[in-house]
């Protein structure tokens, strides 16, 4: 009996998933939640739900991921849904672990253009570790990978575009320093992200036709 090779997520893909998930957590945690950043994505909408209309944060971001899951399978097929789904799991149970265990504190209070830098460098090659890997750690992050693909934007730039929107939006309840930290963190997070997902792969050569053969072709 054969299996079904669109399901498997290989040794390299589920290592790379896991490096990238758990740099994400642990940045989230003790750079932006320590540090008091704010957030982007559907993490900031679902935050905005709770403060404008009392929605359940985790409601929210599930009624946000839901369709755009549904759209992935749809356009990238059933391994990219499974790998995202590991991403996901992944970067819930590490941040978990985190929250619950983890005995560090990265007290970055009076340098939060630092943490700042910080968090823009590793979430961005976070993300970045998992996209190369097939995956990706939610919605948004779809969101942006398809979003990139239809426009031709790089993906870094739609992430920037998505979370500063959010952002912006989320200035309605959130601190106006450290939401305008937290940009200068998703700007540079979209960069790296850009530069991560694309390090070491050289674009297709373009086929150069020789003028003669143009020519020929020409009068043909």
């Amino acid at each position: 009996m054969r299996k079904d090779k669109r399901w498997l997520v290989d040794t390299e893909q589920l290592v790379l998933m896991l490096i990238g998930t758990f740099l994400l957590a642990f940045t989230y945690y003790h750079i932006n939640f320590q540090n008091h950043l704010s957030e982007g994505g559907f993490v900031g909408l679902s935050l905005l739900g709770k403060y404008l209309f009392n929605f359940p944060p985790a409601v929210t971001a599930l009624v946000l991921d839901i369709p755009v899951f549904i759209l992935a399978l749809i356009l990238k097929g059933r391994k990219f849904l499974l790998n995202t789904i590991i991403g996901s799991l992944a970067f819930s149970g590490f941040y978990e672990l985190c929250d619950r265990f983890s005995p560090l504190h990265i007290d970055l209070h009076n340098n939060l253009l630092l943490a700042a830098i910080l968090s823009g460098l590793f979430t961005g090659i976070g993300a970045g570790v998992v996209l190369r890997a097939g995956g990706a750690t939610g919605g948004d992050d779809i969101l942006s990978l398809l979003l990139s693909q239809l426009t031709g934007l790089k993906i870094g730039t739609v992430f920037i575009a998505l979370d500063a929107v959010v952002l912006m939006i989320s200035l309605i309840y959130l601190p106006v320093m450290e939401t305008l930290f937290t940009v200068v963190a998703v700007l540079i997070a979209g960069k790296v992200i850009t530069w991560t997902v694309n390090y070491g792969r050289s674009e297709e050569p373009k086929l150069r036709v020789p003028v003669a053969v143009k020519e020929k072709t020409a009068r043909a």
